[in-house]
């Protein structure tokens, strides 16, 4: 209970074992938050904590060394320390953090028009965060159709495995009922879908349906690649009912699968999308994204943020495109997905016990496990090499985009080691219940 008047207040420590009740990690390994800790237990962390960073690598606090392949999942798209972002953000600080939208910001205006001129949009609300950049695209889908005299059309058809985020808006979206418990009525207005099925998408199109929204490449949900068939034949139908496509690309855009925005490489494109993650290099940026039609019902008063597109913000994301945009750099991107994706379907022939199948686009890419992928992420942490957890039991690798080849040999090497050790370990255990 808490009572009036700061002193009053009584904070209560849950042991990590506690803790796990409250979240959804899968590592045993990862319950070892310090027990002293006045943070809200709403994240399994591992016990190990990092003080800097270079490129794909990170220090952590005990001077160990680590190759980074989370790249703060998918955030960290120039790796650590980039000179460029380093000093744009440096620069800025020193002149102007934040005024609010009260005003013009010259720098955001001019950072939408890079966004627009690179992609199917014209229009550009930016906001902190990737739940809110699809807060905002939801939000636009209704208005549109209420703009055009049809404020019944509110539903939105969504696939099974998605996620679009923790607010209850975006994770009524997603559907996903591990992260929906004890959060009350589910939000209403999404009819959600199985992965890919077309004549089930179809019988879900009725009177009240406003948009269709999808990932190209469900990234917490596995590592699931949407067929760019698939992709095409929704935006067939959107066009057919009168309907807007919404990408969420909060994990896959600005270069992570080897184009500037996944939809790029599928021959569909939306009405509008979702994007934040690597946007800021690290730095809290989200960005809605719309075609003039879609979004004429957003005009002034209908939505905000404080903080989006701030001009700190904005000189972080100009860096990150300065480089992502710099001739060669997708290819080499493109270069490196296909050198990692070669690696690890090695594994997956020398591992089978381990691995099973490899996943993914670009530096955007999946080891469906054998083994409970909790283990195979504990075991590669101990040979210094940081990977993250997804749906459907994968492990993903998700470096930064700096990342070398001799980097993505070093990863290869110690996710050898690790297969190993696993696939010795699972042949004892089954040996002992044989």
């Amino acid at each position: 209970m808490l009572t009036a008047g700061r002193a009053a207040i009584k904070y209560v420590t849950v042991p990590p074992r506690e803790a796990a009740q409250f979240v959804s990690g899968k590592s045993v390994k990862s319950m070892n938050a310090p027990s002293t800790s006045h943070l809200l237990p709403t994240y399994a962390r591992v016990d190990l904590a990092f003080e800097r960073g270079e490129g794909a690598w990170l220090t952590a606090t005990n001077g160990e060394r680590y190759l980074d392949f989370t790249s703060g999942v998918a955030v960290n798209a120039l790796g650590h320390g980039h000179p460029k972002l380093v000093a744009a953000i440096s620069e800025q600080v020193g002149k102007l953090i934040h005024v609010s939208n009260l005003y013009r910001i010259p720098e955001a205006e001019r950072l939408a028009a890079r966004l627009c001129a690179a992609s199917f949009a014209d229009l550009v609300f930016f906001c902190n965060s990737g739940a809110e950049a699809m807060e905002c695209a939801i939000k636009t889908a209704r208005k549109f159709h209420a703009a055009n005299g049809q404020p019944e059309r509110f539903r939105i058809i969504t696939f099974e495995g998605a996620f679009h985020g923790r607010t209850l808006a975006t994770l009524a979206a997603g559907g996903q009922k591990k992260y929906l418990d004890g959060f009350g009525p589910v939000a209403d207005g999404f009819d959600q879908m199985p992965f890919c099925d077309l004549a089930a998408t179809k019988r879900a199109i009725g009177p009240a349906t406003a948009a269709i929204l999808i990932e190209p490449i469900m990234g917490e949900g596995g590592v699931r690649v949407v067929p760019p068939e698939f992709l095409r034949t929704l935006r067939s139908l959107c066009d057919e009912h009168g309907l807007l496509l919404i990408f969420d690309e909060v994990q896959t855009g600005v270069g992570r699968t080897g184009e500037l925005f996944a939809y790029q490489r599928t021959g569909a494109v939306p009405d509008i999308m979702a994007l934040a993650k690597a946007l800021g290099g690290g730095f809290p940026l989200g960005a809605c994204l719309a075609t003039a039609a879609a979004g004429k019902g957003m005009t002034a008063g209908t939505h905000g943020s404080t903080f989006g597109g701030n001009p700190l913000a904005m000189a972080a994301a100009h860096a990150v495109l300065d480089v992502v945009l710099a001739d060669g750099f997708l290819e080499r991107v493109r270069h490196c997905g296909l050198l990692l994706k070669q690696k690890l379907a090695e594994m997956t022939d020398r591992f089978p016990r381990v691995v099973a199948e490899v996943r993914g686009e670009g530096l955007l890419v999946g080891l469906r496990a054998v083994v409970p992928n909790g283990e195979l992420v504990d075991e590669l942490r101990a040979e210094k090499l940081i990977t993250v957890a997804a749906g459907d039991n994968v492990v993903r690798l998700l470096p930064p985009l700096i990342v070398s080849d001799t980097e993505i040999a070093e990863a290869a090497q110690r996710l050898e080691r690790a297969c190993i050790r696993l696939s010795e370990r699972h042949a004892r255990q089954q040996g002992r219940v044989g």
